[in-house]
């Protein structure tokens, strides 16, 4: 972040100064919520977690080198105490990100974001210095400490805003006000909180609502080919730009494939230019995601053949996310594990199954390890009975179904469409996976975990993986 002194600070957060010998001290490196990460200059940002008490950490940060501590009580170090630490991060980002003037993107989505805010980063890096989310840092406390990560230098400040509820993508525009605003697609994450499509489609469509006026240089990302995204261009003063397959779609895809290994290829089309694009990711979905971000980098000044490059070269910045690892026996592990809902886990097994052709022609088969999708409500059934259809529509060769109810819907909807035998399977937990596919695997095969983060699916891939290194393109940046 640009250099404060503590005194500022305090007087931006409206915090009072606690054993601070001298206001004029600076902070000069980043803010941080974890004591592990806290380095000369920083500053150290003490929550009160259901399960850990950042302030019981403050000495170790400041012994650590931090300048000082934003938290809500006195804790015998220098310290900033204010009432309530997210609102005074939050003020901080927004003073700070002002005074920089730095081009913000923020995007949204039910699905995609964090793999296509990696793609953004990536294009955008090529014209200038580019801050992005590490990681899913997109709501009321990583935003802000993302936005606080920019400096003088940054020419690009690119976050993801997550939603549970109507009025929090508002809340998060209003602390770093985009210029551009996009938002990929309106599906069924987070459903159980929201109670319907429409419902998330009126929160997603907050980002454009924040936007400044088309004359100010406000710009909407649109998905042509989702209906609900595309009405969204009513509730905004920007200019609208879309994106999609769709022929009426501003930045295009056509010619649309996937090579033997499942990586999209096809032709892209902006305003100004075509140029040719095959990624290193995997699965067809990814085109959509690539759209989104050429339409960003058009607009902000890149060339058709710049972008075609930059998304041809682009990998995997964020762990957990389609990684594709081969053993050294032959075995393809794809950790999709950081979490899920309807719409990736569909995207997810149709990558497995466009890989399938490669896994075949070498004698392999391939595995689906799912489990729990999370925060359905009354659609947990439907949904889940549904992808273990899709499984079985889709030729995927094994069915592990992980856990528990959710799971045993997982196995049912498969079995029900025809999966009988050892073809589907329904296992407890992640180590029954485990001992299951270590007895079960040979070279040849392909393994997907994907399931919602609370079920720590990771752990299987994790074990499956040991000490094998990702293949070329996957992890980049890690």
């Amino acid at each position: 972040m640009i250099t404060l002194s503590l005194a500022e600070i305090a007087h931006i957060v409206g915090g009072q100064p606690h054993d601070i010998p001298d206001p004029a001290v600076r902070v000069t490196g980043p803010v941080v919520m974890d004591s592990r990460q806290a380095v000369p200059g920083a500053l150290f940002t003490a929550f009160d977690g259901e399960r850990v008490d950042g302030h019981d950490y403050a000495k170790r940060a400041v012994d650590s080198g931090a300048a000082a501590v934003l938290c809500t009580r006195p804790v015998g170090v220098p310290a900033i105490v204010v009432d309530d630490v997210t609102a005074a991060l939050g003020a901080l980002a927004r003073h700070v990100v002002a005074r920089l003037g730095t081009t913000v993107v923020a995007l949204t989505g039910s699905a995609g974001k964090t793999s296509t805010k990696d793609l953004i980063a990536q294009l955008l890096a090529r014209k200038g210095p580019t801050v992005y989310p590490e990681g899913n840092l997109n709501n009321e406390i990583g935003l802000p400490l993302t936005a606080l990560r920019a400096d003088e230098s940054t020419e690009h400040l690119v976050l993801e805003m997550g939603a549970r509820y109507i009025g929090d993508i508002r809340y998060l525009t209003g602390l770093v006000p985009p210029k551009v605003g996009l938002v990929l697609n309106v599906g069924t994450a987070h459903i159980g909180e929201f109670g319907g499509r429409e419902a998330i489609a009126e929160a997603k469509g907050e980002i454009v609502e924040a936007l400044p006026p088309a004359a100010e240089g406000g710009t909407a990302v649109l998905n042509a080919d989702d209906p609900l995204v595309h009405a969204m261009a009513s509730r905004t003063r920007a200019r609208v730009v879309t994106f999609g397959e769709a022929a009426s779609a501003g930045v295009r895809a056509e010619n649309v494939r996937l090579t033997r290994q499942g990586q999209p290829s096809f032709t892209l089309h902006t305003p100004t230019g075509c140029g040719d694009v095959t990624m290193r990711l995997y699965g067809e979905h990814h085109v959509s995601n690539a759209l989104a971000a050429a339409a960003v980098a058009h607009e902000l000044g890149m060339s058709a053949d710049e972008i075609a490059l930059g998304l041809s070269q682009a990998g995997t910045l964020s762990r957990w996310r389609m990684e594709v690892t081969e053993r050294p026996d032959g075995v393809t592990i794809v950790n999709d594990a950081y979490n899920a809902n309807p719409e990736s886990m569909r995207a997810a097994l149709r990558a497995l199954a466009a890989m399938g052709q490669d896994v075949q022609a070498r004698g392999g088969r391939t595995w689906a390890v799912l489990g729990l999708m999370a925060e359905l409500g009354d659609e947990a059934f439907a949904e889940h009975d549904a992808v273990g259809r899709l499984a079985v529509r889709l030729n995927v060769s094994k069915l592990v179904a992980v856990g528990g109810r959710e799971a045993s819907w997982l196995r049912l909807g498969a079995y029900n469409e025809g999966s009988w035998g050892e073809e589907s399977v329904h296992v407890s937990d992640a180590q029954a996976a485990v001992d299951l596919l270590r007895s079960e695997l040979r070279p040849g095969d392909a393994v997907l975990v994907k399931a919602s983060r609370s079920v720590g699916l990771e752990r299987v891939a994790q074990a499956l993986l040991e000490n094998a290194a990702p293949t070329d393109g996957q992890g980049a940046g890690r």
